[in-house]
C-alpha cells in the first residue's frame, strides 16, 4: 500500500486540532463534491481521499494510530498482539532453556522498542514471508478486518430536523438505517460490520456515512439555532402590526413593536433546529426584520411625507 499523507490531504500539520481539521474538510468537501464537479474523474477521486483521511484524523483514536504506523494504522492492533506474543514466547522458550527443559531457545524475531514497522508488515501483508509468528510450534495464518466502505448522504435542511429512516444498497445487500434529528453538515457516523468482507475469515469492515446538508435559501444554521430575514412594510414598521414567520415546522403569526428599525432581530424560543439525540431540545429562531420602502408613491402620499418631513 502506497503512503497517502492525510494531513497532506487535508492542508494541516501534524499538530492541527480537531476544530482544524473539521473546518478544513468542510471546506474541501464542499469544493470536491460530485454534485459540483459531475464527470470530473479526479475531483472524484480527490474526494474518496478527502473522506478517508477525515475518517482517520477526526477519530483521535485512529490519528494516533495512523500517527505511530503510518498506512498500516488499521493493523496497528494486530501488530502490538504479536509483538507481545513475541515477547511472551521469547520470555517461555529462554526460561525452558534455563531448565533443561527445552533445547535451542527461541529463534524468531523480537519485535522491540523502536523497531522499523516495515519488515514486519510485509510479512504479515504479502511478504515472502507469508504470515506471522512462524516458529518450531508451527505457524497462524492472520484474519484481517476488511476495508471500510464510504458513502454520502444528502440531506435538505428539513429532512435533517426530524428522525427518519434511509436504505442503502451496500455491497448488494440493503442496509436500513435510522437517521437521528439534528444531524449536522459533514457529521460522519458508523455502521459497524457493513463494509467489505474480511481477509482470510476475518470481520467484515466497517461502513462509514457522512451526511452533507446544502445551504437552505430561507434558514441558516448556527449550531441548533437558526436565522430567518423577513419584510415588513414601512407602515407596518412605523405603527406596528402582524407578521407570518415561517419557521421549519409551519408558519407564525409574529407581533410587530410599533418603530421597528430596519434590522431589528428578535428571537422566537425553542423555534430552531432540534439538539442531536437530545429529545424534546430544540434551538431558537432569530428573526430579522427587514423594512422594505414603499415605490410608486401617488402625489397625496408624497405631500403626506413632505408634511412628516417638516412637522
Amino acid at each position: 500500500m502506497a503512503y497517502i499523507d492525510y494531513y497532506k490531504i487535508l492542508g494541516v500539520d501534524k499538530n492541527a486540532t480537531q476544530d482544524d481539521i473539521k473546518r478544513a474538510y468542510r471546506k474541501l468537501a464542499r469544493k470536491l463534491h460530485p454534485d459540483l464537479n459531475p464527470d470530473d474523474k479526479e475531483a472524484e477521486r480527490k474526494f474518496k481521499e478527502l473522506n478517508e483521511a477525515n475518517e482517520v484524523l477526526s477519530n483521535p483514536e485512529n490519528r494516533k494510530k495512523y500517527d505511530k504506523y503510518g498506512e498500516h494504522w488499521k493493523h496497528g492492533e494486530e501488530y502490538e498482539k504479536a509483538q507481545q506474543q513475541q515477547r511472551q514466547y521469547q520470555s517461555q522458550s529462554q526460561s525452558q532453556s534455563q531448565s533443561g527443559n527445552f533445547g535451542g531457545g527461541f529463534s524468531g524475531a523480537d519485535f522491540g522498542e523502536g523497531e522499523d514497522f516495515s519488515d514486519f508488515f510485509q510479512s504479515m501483508f504479502g511478504g515472502a514471508g507469508g504470515g506471522f509468528g512462524r516458529s518450531s510450534r508451527g505457524s497462524a495464518s492472520g484474519k484481517f478486518k476488511g476495508q471500510d466502505v464510504h458513502a454520502e448522504l444528502n440531506l435538505s435542511l428539513k429532512d435533517a430536523a426530524t428522525t427518519h429512516q434511509q436504505t442503502f444498497d451496500i455491497n448488494g445487500k440493503k442496509v436500513r438505517i435510522t437517521i437521528p434529528a439534528g444531524v449536522y453538515d459533514g457529521q460522519q457516523i458508523k455502521l459497524k460490520g457493513h463494509g467489505n468482507p474480511g481477509f482470510n475469515g476475518g470481520p467484515h469492515g466497517d461502513l462509514y456515512i457522512t451526511f452533507t446538508i446544502p445551504a437552505d435559501p430561507n434558514f441558516e444554521r448556527i449550531g441548533d439555532d437558526l436565522k430567518t430575514k423577513v419584510s415588513i412594510d414601512l407602515y407596518t414598521a412605523v405603527l406596528g402590526g402582524d407578521v407570518k414567520v415561517n419557521t421549519l415546522t409551519g408558519s407564525v403569526n409574529l407581533k410587530v413593536k410599533p418603530e421597528t428599525q430596519n434590522g431589528t432581530t428578535v428571537r422566537l424560543k425553542g423555534k430552531g433546529f432540534p439538539a442531536y439525540k437530545k429529545e424534546g431540545d430544540f434551538g431558537d429562531l432569530f428573526v430579522t426584520y427587514e423594512v422594505k420602502l414603499p415605490t410608486n408613491l401617488t402625489e397625496k402620499q408624497k405631500e403626506l411625507f413632505e408634511q412628516l418631513k417638516n412637522s
